[in-house]
């Protein structure tokens, strides 16, 4: 007979892996065992390397590794821009724009350039490398770069003094880049820092669109930007299935799926 405390660690892990994020309080749940069991049988985890703990629950060992911009533009290149041009083409002239950091933000910087007939716009961000993709299309844009604290693995600015600068902002419409999206965990963020400003970001703005890639979908991590239900449509592509669409639609956000044949479904 199979060791009944083995096999729940190894469930323990196999959770924690599949969601990226797992909460001790989460997991109690799950398992049906109190917080105190679960707490031992993450530190009998960490112990053999299969995750780290952090505060109030557990990441895969592999999941807390932030690799920098130049490494993640090239990986799926071709369904970043997709969820780009998507993106970009909710965007209308005049309108004042929120864009955070990341290669799908790159992307959509990219694709917000493309489109020549877009005039009179302002686009603020925190990423260095998103201001120097969108200078090709000034005076069309005015790009506005906020203040904050260098970090250089996204080249991007975050807090001391970027979420001041954003709090006397308002803009029209955001579009903010994510690690995670789940529909009870929220959108989330491997790096708090950055999380931080994607709230403010999220606050300070009238229309959200939120920009994931399958692979993001179904997955939690440690810094909670906000809950589904405060963006307005999610934008996606590489082939998400209906099982990881549905919970996103049933927190009343739209679905734009950037992928090739793929008919988007509307807000329920």
């Amino acid at each position: 007979m199979a060791d009944p405390a083995l096999t729940r660690r190894q469930r323990l892990g196999e959770l924690v892996l599949s969601h990226g994020f797992l909460r001790v309080a989460d997991a109690s749940r799950m398992l049906g065992v109190s917080e105190v069991t679960v707490r031992a049988d993450l530190s009998l985890l960490e112990t053999d390397g299969q995750l780290t703990r952090v505060h109030g629950g557990a990441v895969p060992a592999t999941a807390v590794r932030e690799f920098p911009l130049e490494q993640t533009v090239r990986q799926d290149a071709d369904i970043k821009r997709r969820i780009g041009e998507r993106a970009a083409a909710m965007v209308r002239s005049g309108e004042s724009v929120l864009l955070d950091v990341g290669s799908t933000a790159l992307a959509a910087a990219r694709a917000l350039v493309a489109r020549d007939d877009l005039r009179d716009n302002v686009v603020i961000t925190n990423g260095l490398s998103i201001a120097l993709a969108l200078e090709p299309a000034i005076p069309r844009f005015t790009v506005v770069v906020i203040g904050g604290t260098l970090r250089p693995l996204q080249h991007s600015l975050v807090d001391p003094h970027a979420t001041d600068a954003l709090s006397a902002l308002h803009a029209d419409v955001s579009l903010i880049g994510c690690n995670g999206v789940d529909a009870e965990a929220g959108v989330t963020n491997l790096n708090l820092a950055e999380a931080q400003v994607k709230r403010a970001m999220v606050r300070s703005s009238t229309r959200r669109i939120l920009l994931a890639d399958a692979s993001k979908l179904g997955r939690r991590h440690l810094g909670r930007i906000g809950a589904l239900q405060d963006f307005d449509v999610l934008v996606t592509a590489g082939n998400p299935g209906e099982e990881l669409l549905d919970p996103v639609r049933r927190c009343g956000v739209a679905v734009e799926c950037a992928d090739p044949g793929h008919r988007s479904g509307d807000r329920k």
